[in-house]
């Protein structure tokens, strides 16, 4: 997945702005995926998840993906906190209705 389906962590940079959101991210995902590369090369791109975990490197990848994982995660709620404040909802239909009790907000949903 680091290399495939959300960036390519072996060149992170480049999905600055699409999956990425920072620098620091860019730099986070660089370092798992150093941290990652290290262990393929020793182990054969090829080897079984057990040959992996077993491998005197998988903790550093574990520790490599700690940070990240907070980071994305805050930036992430960040962005869909911005998102709400400025009026967008999910799911659609759920556009807050003014009722006619000052501020409250009556959800639309059935």
């Amino acid at each position: 997945m680091l290399f495939d389906d959300f960036c390519d962590a072996g060149n992170p940079l480049l999905w600055l702005g699409q999956c990425l959101r920072s620098e620091e991210e860019v730099e986070l995902m660089a370092r798992l995926g150093a941290a990652y590369g290290a262990v393929q090369d020793s182990v054969g791109g090829a080897a079984r998840d057990e040959v992996y975990l077993d491998s005197p490197g998988w903790s550093a990848i574990v520790a490599a993906a700690a940070r990240p994982a907070q980071v994305l995660v805050a930036n992430d709620n960040s962005a869909l906190s911005k998102l709400h404040d400025a009026g967008h909802r999910w799911p659609l239909g759920t556009e807050p209705v003014m009722s006619g009790t000052g501020d409250q907000h009556v959800d639309s949903r059935p």
